[in-house]
């Protein structure tokens, strides 16, 4: 269920207001709805459009207890596309947004209640919908991208990458065939594609019924195979570069997941890992593909 569904109250603590986020529809917000949107990652009218009938329903508006927000949903997306665009520090919040902890507490809340990757999955439904394809995938792309781990990050979740000399985190992704998010893990750039995999498969089998193949280059070759398709019926096929080939070549399927770290990449907050946990890491990607998704949509509108 939607927020786009929710019913419509007057706003009794400040009047009639102008913003369609529930918490100044129901008059519980106590933040000020007249900040001027002058940054390039602020939604616009039409972005939050889409956003909007796509956050899911909070627990307080379904009977299932909490209290009502008191910051504007708008506002608190801009504060965290913000950030997640511009790589700042939480403390360096603008002054125009909330306060930085205020934000930072959406962020976890979004997080540990599941709800973004609610809404980034909504999302990615709608994409492929508009492309004419069907909401659940049938196929995907695996691969991963080693990349410089901040001080802050420590030992305990970072390691060296042997193959790219690099000392960080390790993000593992699947795609679907247009490049959209389906899983992501992140862990200690020391782990090898194959561990991954394992961890990554199985709640990816069973989150995805239509799932069926998985294409992959060829540092998932080996047991993996075989035990993908043993264990969960999955076919993993192995994308192998022709032996021939000299410099760059663009190899089929494989090119469309590295398209997406591409585009992570463009997200400055993703050029290096400032994250101290792995899940906030995961947080930053689902973030940054959000914003993508919502940029597409509000684009065919």
């Amino acid at each position: 269920m939607s927020q786009s569904s929710a019913p419509v109250a007057s706003a009794s603590n400040s009047g009639v207001s102008r913003c369609d986020c529930l918490a100044h529809r129901f008059g519980n917000a106590a933040d000020h709805e007249g900040r001027v949107r002058r940054y390039p990652s602020d939604l616009t009218d039409a972005e939050w459009a889409v956003v909007r009938d796509a956050l899911p329903m909070p627990r307080w508006l379904q009977g299932r207890g909490g209290r009502p927000e008191s910051y504007c949903h708008r506002v608190m997306v801009d504060a965290v596309l913000y950030l997640v665009d511009g790589g700042i520090k939480w403390r360096a919040m603008p002054v125009d947004f909330p306060d930085w902890a205020a934000v930072y507490r959406f962020f976890r809340r979004y997080l540990a209640q599941g709800l973004l990757a609610e809404l980034h999955d909504r999302l990615r439904r709608q994409v492929r919908m508009k492309e004419g394809r069907d909401p659940e995938p049938s196929a995907g792309i695996i691969d991963s991208q080693s990349v410089k781990a901040d001080a802050v990050v420590g030992a305990g979740s970072r390691g060296f990458d042997g193959g790219k000399k690099i000392n960080g985190r390790k993000r593992h992704l699947v795609v679907d065939c247009l490049g959209l998010l389906l899983a992501v893990l992140v862990t200690a750039a020391s782990t090898t594609d194959r561990d991954a995999a394992h961890a990554m498969l199985p709640p990816l089998r069973a989150r995805y019924f239509r799932l069926k193949l998985i294409w992959a280059d060829s540092s998932y070759s080996g047991a993996l195979v075989e035990w993908a398709g043993a264990a969960l019926r999955l076919v993993l096929q192995v994308v192998k570069r022709a032996e021939n080939t000299v410099g760059f070549a663009v190899l089929p399927r494989r090119w469309v997941v590295e398209r997406t770290n591409g585009w992570l990449l463009r997200t400055r907050r993703l050029a290096r890992d400032y994250e101290r946990t792995t899940t906030a890491a995961e947080a930053m990607i689902y973030w940054s593909m959000t914003a993508l998704m919502t940029r597409r949509l509000a684009a065919r509108r």
